[in-house]
């Protein structure tokens, strides 16, 4: 049995009711999870928030929740887990840090509850350490200084769709899902956002 094939047995044993398929599926999505909640975990609640400790409350939300994804499952079994997972880390902001929750800018439908955007630190950090080199970390303050304001200055949905495409590796139609947009609005929000970074990107080897 190839993996594709294994993993679509599982996928389906999942979706149809089956906890240890799902706890297998969900052991196979681990590290998509992982840069999910690397991607919006408030910097204020690193070091004292485990990421494993998300991922375990959100397979016990998935397990306990698997009727309800069984009778109606609108979306792929992939996407019900990743929503589960961020609203789990969007529980802890409001739990850890309540009034001091930083602006979102926008809310986004992602199938229940609220969602954390993909913060701008460390959206940075991962383009910047994407595109230096040990030559040009020479310049690594002015370089963090253009890409931050480039990022920031980003439309936030935009921001969502370089984080998803780049970073989580999520294809155009699970962006266009996640975020209530078409898939031609999507990939365009794509274009436009890493054709805006990468000529600042680009200027930082000038």
């Amino acid at each position: 049995m190839t993996d594709d094939t294994e993993q679509n047995l599982l996928c389906s044993l999942a979706a149809a009711g089956d906890t240890t398929a799902l706890a297998a599926m969900f052991e196979r999505y681990r590290r998509r999870l992982q840069q999910a909640l690397r991607l919006r975990m408030d910097t204020r609640l690193k070091g004292r928030i485990d990421p494993a400790d998300v991922l375990q409350d959100a397979f016990i939300d998935a397990c306990k929740r698997l009727p309800e994804y069984v009778a109606a499952p609108n979306v792929s079994l992939f996407l019900w887990v990743r929503s589960l997972t961020m609203q789990r880390l969007v529980d802890l902001h409001r739990k850890h840090l309540g009034a001091q929750m930083r602006s979102a800018g926008v809310e986004v439908s992602i199938h229940s509850g609220n969602f954390q955007h993909a913060s701008s630190v460390t959206l940075t950090r991962l383009l910047i350490d994407a595109a230096t080199t040990p030559g040009t970390r020479m310049v690594a303050l002015e370089t963090n200084r253009r890409v931050r304001e480039a990022v920031t200055s980003l439309d936030p949905i935009d921001r969502e769709v370089l984080a998803m495409r780049h970073f989580e590796l999520l294809n155009n139609g699970e962006v266009a899902e996640i975020l209530g947009l078409s898939k031609a609005a999507a990939s365009n929000r794509y274009i436009r956002a890493l054709t805006r970074l990468e000529r600042v990107l680009h200027s930082v080897h000038q």
